[in-house]
């Protein structure tokens, strides 16, 4: 017997994070900004890069990011921060053709929302080849540095964008992200493949409940998942 095909006609806002998850864990990108945020670390506290690793994920895990922890505990400056763990090779990550496409039949508006810069989520877009695809980018400049999963930050999202939740869906490959997005009334998609998440620190936290309620609908491959889904005027 044929499933039904995922409801999504009432969606005219179509939101995404961007690593990990309009790009495949595959490319390992995390591993360079890892390296980068290590090293980051152990200049700044003077401690050896074990324990610049241990602080590095304890922030992100408490905090959101590790540059909000930075920021509470050390009075970091984050333009700094964010110029220096981003600067990476972004050539790792393939042109995906497939996702290209599946965008370009979703109707109404495609925005980023990132932890990450403006200036690093336009680098990945154009690796995978969906700039053009994409209406807009809120990333954590826009956020005032405060980083999702806090709720405000995706109030000003909401606000800067003029989003209804309730006509919005939102694609994340860390399940913490959607708790609020479920809250406000979206439709939450986890992207995650079988392995987990591709941080090993994020694996650690445990998997997220088959019944989680803030996780609506999963996938491992988001190009597919988006030709799967019944979407407004289709035939």
């Amino acid at each position: 017997m044929t499933q039904p095909k995922p409801d999504f006609t009432h969606i005219d806002a179509w939101v995404f994070d961007l690593d990990n998850t309009l790009y495949p864990p595959s490319c390992n990108l995390f591993e360079q900004i890892d390296v980068k945020m290590r090293a980051f670390i152990t200049d700044l506290l003077q401690v050896d890069g074990d324990e610049a690793y241990r602080l590095q994920k304890q922030y992100y895990r408490e905090h959101g990011t590790t540059l909000a922890g930075l920021m509470k505990l050390h009075a970091i400056k984050p333009e700094k921060f964010l110029s220096f763990v981003h600067d990476i090779d972004v050539s790792v990550i393939p042109a995906n053709e497939a996702l290209a496409d599946a965008l370009t039949h979703l109707p109404g508006r495609r925005l980023v929302f990132t932890n990450g810069t403006v200036a690093h989520a336009k680098r990945v877009l154009d690796r995978i080849g969906i700039h053009d695809h994409v209406e807009d980018i809120f990333d954590i400049v826009h956020a005032d540095f405060i980083p999702k999963p806090r709720r405000e930050t995706f109030t000003r999202f909401i606000d800067k964008h003029a989003v209804d939740p309730k006509r919005a869906a939102m694609f994340e490959d860390l399940d913490r992200n959607l708790a609020p997005a479920h809250e406000l009334g979206m439709t939450t998609v986890l992207v995650r493949s079988d392995e987990g998440h591709a941080d090993p620190a994020v694996r650690g936290w445990g998997e997220v409940p088959p019944d989680a309620k803030h996780v609506h609908f999963r996938t491992d491959d988001l190009a597919k998942f988006l030709t799967t889904i019944r979407l407004k005027d289709a035939r």
